[in-house]
């Protein structure tokens, strides 16, 4: 199994700097292929409109139009997230719009699904909101080898992440998650992803004809459960990771990464074992006036199918 993770890091891990942007935009011609970008976003009015100016001037306004269609897809905002982001240009989806038969669960993999109903792209590439000092070429790099490469079919930003500290930024311990969590898993269970330097990433690409293919966990788990179905769906040789630079974003407390990493480890466990699990439960501790005061919260456990089974979804693509 090392020997076939070392040469899928020879054959399948890219810099973004190995696809100059005159080749992907030569090839998106010849080949005919359409880009949609997706930002899911919830309360991200500090760095949102930033993103969506970087992309529209940079990939879609300029002389590089590689990016045809930008929605950001508003998971319920209170602040004015979706405002900032139509003003720097970008088509704003508010996720109780679509689908509304079908309840929205909260979750970051809930409105992800739902972005397959409203963007039109053969290549769907996801950009999380809350990105500070961001570069065009997260996009550029990961849909880069969709556009040139027809076995690619799943592509993964991989970069380094700082974790931001009071003394200045901690190169390299960013990521929390997914070293204590993701890697192992994926090292345990699924050692041929162990090369994906970035497994949790928010940043990614993929073929639309992929993506409807798979279910979509609602919360957390969605990056680590499409990750593992693309590869049982597609094979690792149709899987890559392209090196897109450094990552700074908003860094979320101790008892958010736990619910994350609970979510996560969940949705690990539906694949090893769907079917024979209960609904699993997390138990926190916050320091009341009295002591510890044990907060408990159910854990993200929802998926959402294949979007190629909903029939409005093949409606649409029919229409």
């Amino acid at each position: 199994m090392l020997e076939e993770v070392e040469r899928w890091l020879a054959e399948r891990s890219w810099s973004a700097a190995d696809r100059p942007l005159a080749r992907l935009l030569e090839a998106k011609h010849q080949t005919g292929q359409t880009v949609s970008v997706v930002l899911p976003a919830l309360d991200e009015e500090a760095t949102v409109g930033a993103i969506v100016t970087a992309i529209r001037a940079d990939l879609m306004t300029g002389e590089v139009p590689l990016v045809d269609e930008l929605v950001v897809l508003d998971s319920g905002s209170t602040d004015r997230t979706a405002e900032v982001a139509a003003e720097a240009g970008a088509r704003v989806v508010h996720r109780d719009s679509v689908l509304p038969r079908m309840p929205a669960l909260p979750g970051k993999g809930e409105v992800l699904w739902r972005s397959l109903m409203v963007t039109g792209g053969d290549i769907v590439c996801f950009v999380d909101a809350d990105l500070r000092e961001f570069s065009a070429t997260f996009v550029s790099g990961i849909v880069g080898p969709l556009l040139t490469d027809p076995d690619v079919q799943f592509v993964k930003a991989m970069y380094d992440r700082p974790l931001e500290t009071g003394q200045g930024p901690a190169p390299g311990q960013g990521g929390r998650v997914t070293e204590l969590v993701a890697r192992p898993l994926l090292n345990l269970h699924w050692p041929q992803l162990a090369g994906f330097v970035q497994p949790l990433g928010g940043e990614y690409a993929a073929r639309r004809s992929l993506l409807e293919q798979l279910p979509f966990p609602v919360g957390y788990g969605v990056e680590l459960g499409l990750l593992v179905d693309a590869l049982h769906t597609v094979g690792l040789d149709a899987l890559a990771q392209v090196d897109v630079g450094v990552r700074k974003h908003r860094h979320q407390g101790g008892q958010a990464l736990g619910r994350m990493a609970a979510a996560i480890y969940r949705t690990a466990q539906l694949r090893l074992a769907r079917g024979h699990l209960i609904r699993p439960r997390l138990t926190q501790f916050d320091r009341g006036e009295h002591g510890f005061v044990p907060r408990t919260t159910a854990v993200d456990t929802e998926e959402r199918p294949p979007m190629a089974e909903i029939p409005e979804y093949a409606e649409r693509r029919a229409a």
